[in-house]
């Protein structure tokens, strides 16, 4: 099986429950998006953003796609990098991840071997925000965004998924690399000042 080559991060969010746009909270004196660009280059060749907001990120450094179908959420995002990769795989994060680790990125990607995803499955629940996603998935979803059914753990109903647990991360910071900031408590928590 070929390797991976494209990543994208999604930054169409609205970040409604933080009041502010996520992406650009410095960690270490760098934005989280600068820092996801940065892990993510050093894993692919090639790596994008979907955002529709193309001037806000386009100093950025990267290649910005708008989202393919507007108001669908990280579904439609996802969606969206599908349609750009240029294999027939993706690996896909969010802007709101502070400590996206390169070594875990990696073996995600690593351990894609069929079907249509590959997504961690760490302190009991799916991080479908770190994970690879298979050109079979673009029907899925489209038919999902024609039902308006939007949610990601949806797709992950619908297709068939391989379910990497704590054990084929052994020694990586997985943990910390699938978490998201949505809230000021999030902040507080992963020891971020604002």
């Amino acid at each position: 099986m070929k390797p991976i080559t494209t990543a994208s991060i999604l930054a169409g969010g609205m970040s409604r429950r933080m009041g502010f746009n996520k992406a650009f909270i410095k960690v270490g004196g760098q934005s989280i998006i600068e820092r996801s660009l940065k892990t993510l280059r050093s894993v692919f060749e090639e790596v994008n953003i979907i955002a529709d907001d193309i001037a806000l990120y386009g100093n950025l450094g990267a290649v910005v796609w708008p989202d393919a179908v507007k108001k669908a959420g990280s579904l439609g995002g996802v969606y969206t990098a599908l349609l750009h990769c240029t294999g027939d795989r993706v690996f896909v994060t969010a802007c709101d991840m502070p400590a996206v680790e390169a070594a875990s990125v990696k073996r995600t990607a690593e351990l894609f071997t069929g079907g249509d995803a590959a997504v961690p499955f760490i302190g009991g629940r799916f991080h479908p925000m770190h994970a690879v996603y298979a050109k079979s998935c673009v029907k899925p979803i489209e038919e999902m965004i024609r039902a308006g059914n939007l949610r990601i753990n949806s797709l992950l109903d619908r297709i068939k998924v391989q379910k990497l647990t704590e054990d084929a991360y052994n020694g990586l910071a997985i943990a910390a690399s699938v978490t998201n900031i949505n809230t000021k408590e999030d902040l507080s928590k992963a020891g971020i000042e604002i």
